[in-house]
């Protein structure tokens, strides 16, 4: 695929990634719960549901998506509920740096956090199966096509998303009292439910 195609296509992805949105406030939530560490793995998922719409746009199979639509209205209110659950925890948790994250949380729920939240974002769904065909001609797609535009998505999504936990990690790393540390944890269940709150609202 010609230059200019790649360059707009990275242009146009990465001001859809650097947008505000579920996505954007669960990873920095998150951060500033649980530092750069805990925040990674709800990268690589909200990676993953990007890719999945990708796959989707490319191959054409926007009408097998709006097939299932119903199925990710259930994935999208299931990740909503799954992020109100971890907004809680940040808040009722004790200050203190064994509980910077909530307990008996691991990698793969987060990571399962983070693609359920992407697969039922509107956001997500209009900037694959409605913009991306209006930018690249999917009608000329190659296999090297194909990979160089996966490399794109996941360098720009892995750098910007990475960009936000890393922000919102060092934010933390700054306030050492228990006091600040209960607040911050108060600040990050309160993003998380906003994110949970947006992922319900947003059509």
């Amino acid at each position: 695929m010609d230059l200019l195609t790649l360059a707009t296509f990275t242009l146009a992805y990465a001001i859809a990634v650097l947008v505000p949105g579920p996505g954007v406030a669960a990873v920095v939530a998150r951060a500033l719960g649980g530092g750069f560490k805990g925040a990674f793995p709800m990268v690589l998922g909200i990676l993953a549901g990007d890719l999945v719409y990708f796959v989707f746009a490319v191959f054409g199979l926007a009408a097998i998506a709006t097939l299932f639509w119903p199925v990710f209205v259930v994935v999208r209110w299931a990740g909503a509920a799954y992020l109100l659950y971890i907004a809680w925890k940040f808040w009722t948790a004790k200050p203190g740096t064994e509980q910077m994250k909530p307990r008996n949380e691991n990698a793969w729920k987060t990571f399962l956090a983070g693609f359920s939240l992407t697969m039922g974002n509107p956001k997500t769904i209009v900037f694959y199966l409605a913009i991306l065909p209006t930018v690249i001609p999917l009608h000329q797609m190659t296999p090297l096509a194909f990979v160089e535009l996966t490399a794109i998505v996941v360098v720009v999504l892995l750098l910007i998303g990475c960009g936000y936990a890393w922000l919102a990690s060092a934010a933390r790393e700054m306030f050492r009292s228990q006091k600040a540390l209960g607040r911050l944890n108060k600040t990050a269940g309160a993003m998380m439910a906003t994110a949970a709150g947006l992922v319900v609202l947003q059509h």
